[in-house]
Formats: C-alpha cells, sequence, structure tokens
C-alpha cells in the first residue's frame, strides 16, 4: 500500500500550472502563478495535512474495488 501515489493537479487554459503530489508531500508550481501559489499553500500545515489525509480517504479506501 506504501506504492499508492495521490495528485491533485489544477488546470487553466488545459495547462497544469500546480500539483499536490502525495509521494513528495508538497505542491510543485509549473508556471509563475503556479510556482507562487505553490509557496503560500506549502506554508499551511493544515493544507498538506488535508492532502495527505485525502490520500488515505480516497486512495487506500478504494484500492480493493478494482
Amino acid at each position: 500500500l506504501k506504492d499508492i501515489q495521490y495528485v491533485y493537479s489544477m488546470y487553466y487554459n488545459k495547462l497544469e500550472f500546480i500539483r499536490f503530489d502525495s509521494n513528495l508531500g508538497k505542491y510543485v508550481g509549473y508556471t509563475e502563478l503556479g510556482v507562487k501559489n505553490a509557496e503560500r499553500l506549502n506554508k499551511d500545515p493544515s493544507e498538506i495535512a488535508r492532502r495527505k489525509a485525502q490520500r488515505e480517504a480516497y486512495c487506500l479506501h478504494n484500492v480493493g474495488v478494482d
């Protein structure tokens, strides 16, 4: 179960500008706006904890479904 990865991405005009990766445990920005938002979101421990909890709530819950 440790190899399960949760990825949350945000897009604007079909361009990914920010992504949360559960393996990294932080947001990564891909554009100027995305980098600024990633820095802001990574400073908020409750936001990081919320995304990490999503991996457990969504991914681990659905492992046995498929």
